[in-house]
């Protein structure tokens, strides 16, 4: 299975194009409104056929792109049953799997940064939202966030895969592209090898960060699938 990580600069998001080889199906994961045109372009130069545009949860920092990639593409949109989006096509659980050409991307459920947060684990790598990031982790002090919850994610999800399984983020806010969970489990400050669930809890209930810039705007957006607003001449020049 093939991989591209794709960046928006303003929220920091990391998007990735996952496709099959052979057949040629792709799907997208954590598409940003303000890259489609690059990701729309990429799609077709790379001849694929976007089978879906997959969520890791409904985000805060970013209007999610995969309404109008739906138009475009009459690609699937899927997210996790406790988002409350009824726009998508699918509703997943942890557990799930999608068919991918020959592959299959397995569904993780990792809440705690919001309940409806959920890992998409490929062969040799996982892309983690903002479960997990490197050497950093999501914040829980909002939109159904909770730090045990998500302290029980990492420690008994994600760090039980293959200690040299790639980890791809959904946001890098230090210049990383990706990590390893073994990686994490040395070297994460936040829920490292030297830190316990209570230690964990009591650093993700103090860290008083400022809410998202956008996060008025998103909230409501996502759960229309990014089109709550949209000019219809947007979507249409795809």
């Amino acid at each position: 299975m093939e991989t591209r990580q794709l960046y928006d600069p303003e929220s920091s998001t990391c998007s990735y194009l996952v496709w099959d080889r052979e057949s040629r199906e792709a799907a997208l994961i954590d598409p940003v409104q303000e890259q489609l045109n690059r990701d729309i372009n990429l799609v077709r130069e790379l001849d694929l056929q976007l089978k879906y545009t997959l969520e890791t949860h409904v985000h805060a920092d970013h209007v999610t792109g995969s309404g109008v990639l739906r138009k475009t593409f009459n690609s699937i949109v899927m997210v996790h049953e406790n988002s409350r989006a009824k726009c998508a096509d699918v509703q997943i659980k942890g557990g799930d799997f999608i068919p991918l050409g020959t592959e299959k991307i397995h569904v993780l459920y990792t809440p705690g940064h919001t309940d409806s947060d959920v890992s998409y684990l490929i062969p040799g790598a996982v892309f983690t939202g903002d479960a997990l990031l490197i050497r950093d982790c999501g914040r829980t002090d909002f939109q159904s966030g909770d730090a045990g919850m998500l302290y029980d994610s990492i420690t008994q999800q994600l760090f039980t895969l293959a200690d040299d399984t790639i980890v791809y983020p959904g946001h890098d806010y230090g210049g990383h592209s990706f990590s390893s969970i073994i990686e994490e489990k040395l070297h994460n400050p936040r829920i490292g090898k030297d830190t316990n669930r209570d230690d964990f809890i009591r650093i993700m209930n103090n860290l008083k960060l400022p809410p998202p810039q956008r996060i008025h705007e998103a909230l409501p957006s996502n759960l229309r699938c990014g089109t709550q607003g949209l000019d219809l001449a947007f979507s249409a020049n795809y």
